[in-house]
């Protein structure tokens, strides 16, 4: 019942942001086709923690943060290979040890490697990822050691 009703406060809200519509009729309608997504959902027992991940939500807003940081970062880093005269560009494919328990945190660490400018998870294996990566930099694993440990921590909590 709990993650039924995360789910129903969840789709309003963002039914709510994407509409922007306030007048009771079109409330009332957003309202009732939330209800009935979230009825489908359980008659189809999708309503699990890996569907409805309640417990991710305070320290994953953190971790956005983080990956914010470190998104502009890249891209920074990035725009400045782009724009050298030399383009020292010398692409590699890295293995990435993952350490994340369940899928959720492999599918956030995976597509916080894609999300950072210069490097993309090519493929995904056994406890750990295939990155392609633009530069020597770019494939360094203190990087992604870091983005390891915090997707970690994110899932731990």
């Amino acid at each position: 019942m709990k993650k039924a009703v995360g789910l129903l406060v969840a789709l309003f809200a963002l039914w709510l942001a994407l509409s922007g519509y306030f007048k009771p009729f079109l409330l009332s309608l957003g309202v009732l086709s939330c209800l009935f997504t979230v009825y489908l959902a359980s008659r189809m027992k999708l309503l699990d923690d890996e569907a409805v991940p309640l417990q991710l939500r305070p320290s994953l807003l953190l971790y956005w943060g983080w990956l914010g940081r470190e998104v502009f970062k890249s891209s920074i880093a990035v725009s400045r290979v782009i724009l050298a005269r030399e383009m020292p560009i010398s692409q590699q494919l890295v293995a990435v040890p993952c350490t994340q328990k369940t899928e959720m945190g492999h599918v956030i660490f995976a597509n916080s490697i894609t999300l950072t400018p210069g490097t993309v998870t090519a493929e995904s294996g056994n406890g750990h990822f295939l990155v392609h990566a633009l530069t020597d930099d770019f494939a360094a694993p203190e990087g992604f050691a870091e983005m390891d440990r915090r997707v970690t921590a994110v899932e731990d909590r």
